[in-house]
């Protein structure tokens, strides 16, 4: 069975929007579900950053903004490693403690500069739970290649074909699994 459920896709495909409709339907169902996502914001129709939410505490902080004067730079951003660190690393780890399913949108260039939020992912990886996540299309990194060669990891691609209805097959796939834990 696969426990680590992740979504891939160019961006703008839709792969938060999966991502969050499979987490409403996981909550509406009873389970706890806990970790970091992550949004674009923007200003006047153009986007200025991303923001990072602890999905279960509500807390938000930036990942990158055009206007934030340090930290790594990944295109017009500068990563906020800061709030990387408390607020995105710090709620995989708390989903990893005490959710039933833990989520981590998103892998990508800007998050694989945090050490600790690296951390917290092969913390999730290597933890019995269930994981739904996203991960960059383009995104190269050794941590990225280990879920890859997982067995018990399953990767979809969101499409425009697909990504109205691809967020009912992972609700599948997660409450499979948590039921056999059962």
């Amino acid at each position: 069975m696969k426990r680590l459920i992740l979504i891939t896709g160019r961006p703008g495909i839709g792969k938060t929007s999966v991502l969050l409709k499979a987490m409403n339907v996981l909550k509406t169902k009873g389970y706890k579900v806990g970790g970091m996502v992550s949004r674009e914001v923007r200003k006047s129709g153009v986007r200025v950053g991303f923001e990072i939410v602890d999905f279960e505490t509500g807390r938000k902080g930036w990942l990158a903004h055009v206007n934030h004067p340090t930290g790594p730079r990944v295109g017009k951003y500068h990563v906020n490693l800061k709030d990387l660190n408390v607020i995105g690393a710090s709620s995989i780890l708390n989903a990893v403690a005490n959710a039933d399913v833990v989520v981590v949108d998103e892998i990508g260039p800007m998050e694989l500069f945090s050490p600790a939020f690296k951390e917290a992912v092969a913390q999730a990886i290597n933890s019995e739970k269930p994981m739904l996540g996203t991960v960059h299309h383009k995104a190269r990194d050794s941590l990225i290649t280990a879920i890859r060669a997982r067995e018990d990891a399953k990767i979809f691609e969101v499409t425009y074909e697909n990504r109205e209805g691809l967020h009912n097959l992972i609700i599948d796939k997660v409450v499979n699994f948590l039921q056999k834990l059962s």
